[in-house]
C-alpha cells in the first residue's frame, strides 16, 4: 500500500470516529476532514470545492426545498385526513408510510418519493405526540429498499444494467430486478415496521428557540362560507378535520343566536365558529374545511404580488397602548393596516368575537400585516415579538401547484427527459416563482448544515478511487474468494459493495465494484449476472450512514439524527438484507455454467 492510499484510509476513519463520537455537529466534522485531507495532499487544491458543484448537493438541497413547499400548501395533510382519516397509532402510521414510499420508489426517484411523504410523517408525528425520528429514518430506508425493485427505480440499477450490456451485449431489463428486489423490500418492509423503536427519538439538534414554545390555547374565529367544505353539515364533520388537535367553544349565528357546539349542530352558511388550538392545528382545520379566518381579514394594503405578508406571534407587554382596547374598538385595520388573527390568554378560555376581546397585558397576539410595516406596529405598540417562526395561519396558499411541481420533477426523470439534478432544481426554482415558499422562507429550508457536510465530504471520499484506495480492495477480494463457496463469494461481494457505498455515492461504487464483480467471477468460474446484481443491491442498500445515499441524508436534518442513529436500525436491516439476498439471488440467477 502506497503512502497516499494509506493517508487517505487514516483519513476516512478518523472522519469516521469522529462522525460515531459525535462531540461536533456533523457540517463541523465533514469541513475539518477536508482540510486535513487538503493538507496530506490526498484531495489536490484544485478540487477541495468540488463537491458544491456536485449533483448531489443540487438534488438534496431542490429536495428539501420542494418537500418544505409541499408541506406548506396543506395538501398532503388534506389527503391523509381524506384517505387514512382513521390511521391512529404510531405502528400503523409508520405502516402506511413505509410501504407507500417503497412502492413509490419503485417508479419514480426514490429521493421524490421521500420527499413527498415527509410532510405526512410530520402531521403524523404531530398527531401522535412523537418526534418525527420515528417516521423519518425508515421511510429513507423503504425508499432505498422500493428503488431496488426497477431499474429506474435508483441510479445503481441503471449503471449496473448498462455495464452488463456492455460486458455480455445484453442490458438487464426494466422488471429483471423485480423478483429479488420484491423479496428484500417486503421483507426489509416488515422488519422496519416491527422494529421501528430501535431508532432513538431525537429533536433537531439546530433547533431554534421558538421550537420551546409551547403555546396551545389560542383563539380564533372562522366564518363558514358558500365555499366552505363544512357548510349544512353537522359539526361533527369539523371535529373529524380537526382531528382532536383544535376544539370547537361556541357557534354564532346571525342576530347574536349561540349555539352550544355538540356535534349533531348543523353549520350554516354565515355562522361563526370560535376555534381554540395551537395556531398550526387552527391552520389546518381553516384551510382543510375552506373557512373564511376571522371576519374575513382584508390583506394588508401594499400586499400585492410583488410583497409577502407576515404574521408574528407577540405578547402585550406592561406598557403596550393596546391594554384595554378590542381590535374592533381600535379599528385594528383600517388604522394600522394590521389584522388580529388569534389570541392566547393564560389559564383563561375567550369565548367572545375576536375582534371584542379586551386585550391584557401578557396576552399572546398573532397579528398579520405588510412585512415592511409590521416591525413599526410592533414597536409604536409596545408588542414584545416570539422567537421567529414560520406561522401559516391566515397565509395564503397555492392548493395543487406544489404537488403539480413536484409530479412534474419526477414524471421527467422516470420518463428520461431530464437528468434528476435539472428536474429538481427546476422544480424547487418555480416554487420560488410560483410564490409556494416565501422568499424569507427560502434559505431557512435548505438546511445549510446538511449541503456543507455533503459538499465538504465528497472531495475526501473520492481521494479513495484517485489514490488508488480502490484497487486495493479489489485485489484483497480477489484473495479472499478463491477459496469460498459459490454462495460465500455472492456474500463477499454483496458486503463489499454495502462497506464501500458510504464512501463513494452509489453510482460510482457501481462503476468501481461492477467490473471487479465481473472479473472476480469469470475467474472462479460462475456466470457474472448474480455477482452483477449483488454490487446493485450492495450500493443501493446503506443503511449506516447517512452519507451514502442522498435520502439518508435528506432526512438526516428534519429528523436530529446524530451520526450513531443509522446503524441502530440500519445494522440488523443490513444483516437481514444478506440473509434474503444472497438465496434470492441463486434461485433467480444461477451462477453455474
Amino acid at each position: 500500500m502506497t503512502l497516499p492510499q494509506l493517508l487517505s484510509f487514516t483519513v476516512i476513519v478518523l472522519m469516521m470516529a469522529a462522525f460515531v463520537w459525535g462531540r461536533y455537529r456533523y457540517d463541523i466534522v465533514a469541513a475539518c476532514s477536508l482540510l486535513v485531507a487538503l493538507a496530506v495532499g490526498v484531495v489536490p487544491l484544485d478540487r477541495a470545492f468540488s463537491g458544491f458543484s456536485d449533483d448531489i448537493v443540487i438534488i438534496v438541497g431542490s429536495a428539501l426545498l420542494v418537500s418544505a413547499g409541499v408541506a406548506r400548501s396543506g395538501i398532503m395533510e388534506h389527503a391523509v385526513q381524506r384517505f387514512a382519516p382513521n390511521v391512529s397509532t404510531v405502528r400503523a402510521q409508520l405502516a402506511l408510510l413505509v410501504v407507500t414510499v417503497a412502492v413509490l420508489s419503485a417508479f419514480v426517484k426514490n429521493i421524490g418519493a421521500l420527499a413527498i411523504m415527509i410532510p405526512i410523517a410530520f402531521q403524523f408525528a404531530r398527531r401522535s405526540n412523537v418526534s418525527p425520528s420515528t417516521f423519518l429514518m425508515p421511510m429513507a430506508f423503504a425508499s432505498l429498499l422500493g428503488g431496488l425493485m426497477t431499474q429506474v427505480g435508483t441510479s445503481p440499477n441503471i449503471v449496473v444494467s448498462r455495464l452488463r450490456g456492455e460486458l455480455e451485449g445484453v442490458p438487464f431489463s426494466m422488471f429483471d430486478f423485480t423478483p429479488v428486489g420484491l423479496a428484500l423490500t417486503v421483507a426489509g418492509a416488515v422488519f422496519l415496521i416491527l422494529f421501528y423503536w430501535l431508532v432513538p427519538q431525537r429533536e433537531r439538534k439546530d433547533a431554534a428557540l421558538h421550537e420551546a414554545l409551547d403555546i396551545k390555547n389560542y383563539m380564533a374565529e372562522a366564518r363558514v362560507t358558500s365555499e366552505s367544505a363544512v357548510v349544512d353539515q353537522p359539526l361533527a364533520n369539523l371535529l373529524k378535520i380537526s382531528a382532536g388537535e383544535a376544539a370547537i367553544t361556541s357557534i354564532l349565528r346571525a342576530g347574536g343566536l349561540r349555539i352550544a357546539p355538540l356535534p349533531d349542530a348543523v353549520l350554516r352558511e354565515g355562522d361563526i365558529v370560535l376555534i381554540e388550538g395551537s395556531h398550526e392545528a387552527l391552520d389546518r382545520l381553516v384551510a382543510q374545511a375552506r373557512l373564511s379566518l376571522g371576519e374575513g381579514p382584508k390583506p394588508p394594503k401594499g400586499a400585492g404580488a410583488g410583497t409577502d405578508t407576515a404574521a408574528v406571534e407577540a405578547v402585550i407587554g406592561e406598557r403596550s397602548s393596546l391594554i384595554g382596547w378590542s381590535a374592533r374598538r381600535l379599528l385594528l385595520y383600517d388604522r394600522f393596516n394590521v389584522n388580529l388573527l388569534a389570541v392566547s390568554r393564560k389559564g383563561e378560555r375567550l369565548d367572545q368575537r375576536l375582534g371584542m376581546i379586551t386585550l391584557r397585558l401578557g396576552d399572546v397576539v398573532v397579528v398579520q400585516g405588510n412585512q415592511r410595516t409590521l416591525p413599526e406596529f410592533l414597536r409604536e405598540f409596545g408588542l414584545l415579538p416570539l422567537a421567529e417562526r414560520a406561522l401559516l395561519l391566515g397565509s395564503a396558499r397555492r392548493g395543487i401547484v406544489p404537488v403539480l411541481i413536484l409530479a412534474a420533477a419526477m414524471g421527467s426523470t422516470a420518463l428520461g427527459a431530464l437528468p434528476v439534478q435539472v428536474a429538481f432544481f427546476a422544480a424547487a426554482v418555480a416554487m420560488v416563482l410560483l410564490r409556494v415558499i416565501p422568499l424569507r422562507e427560502v434559505y431557512a429550508a435548505l438546511d445549510g448544515p446538511i449541503l456543507v457536510m455533503l459538499a465538504a465530504l465528497i472531495p475526501v471520499s473520492d481521494s479513495l478511487h484517485r489514490t488508488g484506495a480502490t484497487d486495493v480492495i479489489a485485489a484483497a477480494l480477489a484473495d479472499l474468494g478463491q477459496g469460498l463457496p459459490g454462495y460465500g463469494a455472492l456474500t463477499l461481494m454483496l458486503v463489499a459493495a454495502m462497506a464501500v457505498t458510504p464512501f463513494l455515492n452509489n453510482a460510482a461504487t457501481v462503476l468501481v465494484m461492477a467490473p471487479i464483480a465481473a472479473g472476480f467471477a469469470q475467474n472462479l468460474g460462475y456466470r457474472p449476472d448474480a455477482f452483477l446484481m449483488a454490487v446493485a443491491i450492495g450500493a443501493g442498500c446503506d443503511f449506516l450512514t447517512p452519507i451514502g445515499h442522498q435520502c439518508n441524508t435528506l432526512v438526516m436534518g428534519p429528523g436530529g439524527y446524530r451520526f450513531s442513529d443509522y446503524p441502530r436500525l440500519g445494522l440488523p436491516l443490513s444483516v437481514l438484507i444478506v440473509l434474503v439476498a444472497v438465496p434470492m439471488l441463486l434461485l433467480v440467477w444461477p451462477i453455474g455454467r
